[in-house]
């Protein structure tokens, strides 16, 4: 029987400069010094922030292709769906996806001050948590560093729109076969330990 491999342990301060994977969320010190938008690890400078925070969807491939500089969202852009997140997904159809992504976002991360902030996006289970985490819109803090929206007031519906799209072209190349309307799929039972 083949062993069952752990899971990776990875955070969103986690990076592998080595292999180009860094961490751009700045501490404390790094304010202090206006090393922000530098890799916390060994401080590489990579990415055009002034270009990436004008948040344009028109310069959405740049946008996708410095994501994948920081490890925490390589590693969404790079992970394989699970079974319950795909499910989910073709049960809503790409149509129904689309909105419920928007919702999401409108209701856990718009707020002013979201409950639970920097906490409420699984990583799993969920297509949308998968989206979040890769297109770093999973919590106020991301948003800030990465798309330079505030924290502290209201999601405009500006901003809204723009982190929805995001999402949704995530979501399109992650299951680019995923019907436009949703499709019966059974479910999954656990199975119980034997």
């Amino acid at each position: 029987m083949p062993k069952k491999l752990e899971p990776l342990k990875i955070a969103c301060t986690s990076s592998d400069c080595d292999n180009g994977l860094h961490c751009f969320k700045a501490t404390r010190k790094m304010l202090e010094k206006n090393e922000e938008g530098h890799c916390r690890s060994c401080g590489a400078d990579l990415i055009d922030w002034d270009r990436i925070k004008k948040n344009d969807f028109g310069d959405v491939d740049y946008t996708f292709r410095v994501l994948k500089k920081e490890l925490i969202r390589h590693h969404f852009f790079h992970i394989k769906l699970d079974i319950r997140a795909i499910n989910h997904a073709r049960r809503k159809g790409v149509v129904n996806l689309n909105i419920a992504a928007r919702h999401r976002i409108e209701k856990y991360i718009g707020p002013k001050d979201p409950p639970r902030d920097g906490r409420q996006t699984p990583m799993s289970g969920n297509s949308i948590f998968y989206a979040q985490h890769a297109v770093a819109c999973c919590c106020r803090k991301c948003i800030e560093y990465w798309h330079g929206i505030p924290q502290g007031r209201p999601l405009t519906a500006t901003e809204i729109d723009y982190l929805s799209d995001l999402v949704e072209k995530y979501l399109g190349e992650k299951l680019p076969d995923l019907p436009q309307k949703g499709e019966k799929v059974p479910s999954i039972r656990e199975k119980k330990n034997e």
